[in-house]
């Protein structure tokens, strides 16, 4: 689908049908990244909705991302809860990996928790740990709010604190009940699909990134522009390269995720009860 197809009209379909297909009314959407997947399984579904049905969604072509959205409840919170997300490498455009979260915000979501698998640029991080987003670097090369601005949203926004402190605290309190190894920092995200080269991470290091990737930043961008409030987690999969002697692939990255898929489920589920509490 071109972006030129992804209309208001289309974006108005897509939450008609997320409004029709359950009475559940969730202020909060998480989006399950690479080797995310298995948090569903924690998930009470009051609805599936395959990405096919729901209008402008483009659909994952990556192993680990399933492809659709679930209404339900996550430690006693309602959740709309998104399994895969298209890249940008994919060939998509920046507004179809972006649209899913504009259909959220015209859905009433509000708070958007965005998850991902890293690599590790910090020598203090290990595969298996996870950290929590304070910042990030967009070096993909390309900005989702380039081109017209939709009427009412401001021109140019301002990033200076892209993930909600407060979402933050939460995510720490859950970490700590969950007992993952955890750590705060920058994440750098990169167009792909090639890993980086030992020079890039080198530099990157010398930028003050601490884990780099292939996503999360443009959805944090355009969630901020509509309003919503954004954290985000990586899982370090495996340490970047240069660090590691061994060559890097997705096969080892979702090996990773899938040994740390106990600790994985815990910190989003705990993350949503603290959410839900009064």
């Amino acid at each position: 689908m071109q972006a030129a197809n992804l209309s208001q009209a289309t974006l108005n379909r897509a939450a008609g049908v997320l409004r029709h297909a359950s009475k559940l009314r969730p202020q909060l959407a998480i989006v399950l990244g690479s080797g995310f997947g298995p948090v569903l399984e924690r998930v009470e579904a009051a609805k599936e909705i395959p990405y096919a049905k729901l209008p402008g969604f483009p659909q994952p072509t990556v192993q680990g991302h399933a492809g659709k959205l679930v209404l339900g409840t996550l430690g006693g919170a309602p959740v709309a809860v998104l399994s895969g997300r298209a890249h940008y490498y994919e060939g998509h455009s920046m507004a179809e990996v972006t649209f899913a979260v504009r259909v959220l915000a015209e859905f009433g979501i509000r708070d958007l928790l965005l998850t991902n698998a890293a690599g590790g640029v910090n020598h203090r991080f290990r595969p298996g740990d996870f950290m929590r987003l304070t910042d990030h670097i967009n070096f993909m090369g390309a900005n989702p709010l380039r081109g017209p601005c939709p009427p009412g949203l401001t021109r140019f926004l301002d990033l200076s604190q892209v993930y909600d402190p407060a979402l933050g605290g939460l995510l720490d309190k859950a970490a700590k009940a969950a007992r993952v190894r955890w750590h705060r920092g920058v994440y750098l995200a990169l167009s792909g699909p090639t890993y980086e080269t030992p020079a890039e991470i080198r530099a990157f290091a010398h930028w003050g990134a601490d884990a780099v990737g292939m996503s999360t930043v443009p959805e944090a961008i355009v969630a901020r522009h509509l309003g919503l409030r954004v954290a985000a987690v990586s899982c370090i999969s495996n340490q970047a390269a240069g660090l590691s002697p061994h060559a890097l692939s997705h096969d080892d990255v979702l090996a990773t995720a899938k040994d740390a898929s106990r600790h994985t489920g815990a910190l989003l589920e705990e993350f949503a009860r603290l959410y839900g509490r009064p």
